[in-house]
């Protein structure tokens, strides 16, 4: 008798099969531990982590892989309302369209913000911001459109502000030798860009905090629970931007693979080198130096994920997304957990991979592994929330 199984089926299937097979590999991974500083000590205290531990990671991954950011918060940032409508989503939310304005060498980029805040909220409201890295018109601020890339109307019933900006408005997501967006606004035109020099990653990062410049000028906010998201590059976007940003409370890094929360050494799914082929202009020039060669690298992953720590990260994954590596993404999750239990908190509740939809929520860390492939959806979405809920303790 011959029996016939599903597609999805046999993919999630391999999915566990691949995790089981691979989790005694990925423990045997030579990965660089966060609570070790580059002078050989132990690090063994929060003072330790937050004064010495913690500031050289950051700077490893800004000359190694991501790139430095020339400027904070310019001088001379604005915003304006352009647009602001009470009765939004049938009267459920208000919305307002605000134009963020970043002034630099001879001109200024113009973020232009969509925020959806539920009428039926008296206190400040906690939400969720999106890096969106797909067509306009999966964030349309008419509502005409409605894409469960992002379902503002399912943030709006939870009672969370919904927040969306598009990264082309930081930087065009093309190769131009870093003359247009913000590069060509910022960086130094009477020298050459260094090595570690901001790639489009940093840049979109860096367009996020400034989102959050604005987002806590508002008292109708709830600044101490604002959540970054992204997926796929901008899953690499909201980990980069949390791990810099600490007045982000919870970071949400959705199917982000490569140079994302998947782990380099692994060497599975999407590499270092094709990435830097692929899109020379994501990340800074250093990081070619590891290109078939990611065990030379001074971080890896997990290091990034333990970044955010103390406060909340989730990461997720999808079945069928193996160039995003799901078991990487998971393991980095699981090699953080150490920089969570130092400053008190736990990561992830488990260290064997999850069964597809169930996910992982008890920890500082989340993670589901969503049955399916490459995208963002409203089941991410809710698993997002529910976290959200949990450790926010919102009822």
């Amino acid at each position: 008798m011959i029996l016939k199984t599903a597609p999805r089926t046999l993919a999630l299937l391999a999915t566990l099969v691949a995790a089981m097979a691979n989790a005694a590999y990925a423990d045997e991974l030579d990965l660089p531990d966060p609570l070790v500083a580059e002078n050989g000590q132990a690090v063994t205290s929060e003072h330790q982590w937050f004064k010495q531990r913690r500031p050289e990671m950051l700077e490893l991954f800004r000359t190694q892989v991501y790139g430095r950011a020339p400027i904070g918060r310019p001088g001379g940032m604005r915003w304006e309302l352009e647009n602001e409508d009470p009765q939004a989503m049938d009267g459920a939310a208000t919305l307002s369209q605000v134009a963020i304005h970043l002034p630099g060498r001879g001109g200024e980029a113009v973020v232009h913000l969509t925020l959806f805040t539920p009428n039926n909220v008296e206190e400040p409201t906690p939400g969720f911001l999106l890096i969106c890295n797909r067509d306009l018109e999966n964030i349309d601020p008419t509502r005409r459109e409605k894409s469960p890339f992002w379902p503002a109307e399912r943030l709006i019933e939870r009672g969370y502000f919904a927040a969306t900006f598009h990264y082309a408005d930081i930087d065009p997501d093309e190769h131009d030798d870093f003359q247009n967006g913000v590069h060509g606004l910022y960086d130094d035109p009477d020298h050459p860009r260094p090595d570690d020099a901001w790639g489009s990653v940093a840049a979109w990062a860096w367009g996020a905090s400034r989102v959050m410049d604005y987002l806590e000028s508002r008292a109708d906010i709830d600044r101490e629970r604002v959540a970054v998201v992204g997926h796929s590059r901008g899953g690499k976007t909201a980990l980069w931007c949390g791990a810099e940003d600490q007045r982000f409370a919870l970071v949400v890094s959705n199917n982000s693979g490569c140079t994302g929360a998947a782990l380099a050494r692994r060497k599975h799914g999407e590499r270092v080198a094709r990435i830097n082929r692929s899109f020379p202009h994501w990340f800074c020039e250093n990081y070619n130096r590891y290109n078939d060669n990611e065990d030379a690298l001074p971080v890896d992953q997990h290091e990034l994920v333990a970044l955010v720590a103390p406060r909340l990260a989730y990461i997720a994954s999808a079945s069928e997304d193996d160039w995003a590596d799901p078991l990487g993404e998971f393991l980095a999750g699981v090699h953080a957990g150490p920089v969570y239990r130092l400053l008190g908190g736990e990561g992830l509740t488990a260290s064997d991979m999850p069964p597809a939809d169930q996910p992982l929520h008890g920890g500082r860390i989340g993670y589901h592994l969503r049955s399916g492939g490459h995208n963002l959806t409203e089941y991410d979405w809710g698993r997002f929330m529910d976290f959200a809920d949990r450790h926010w303790r919102r009822p």
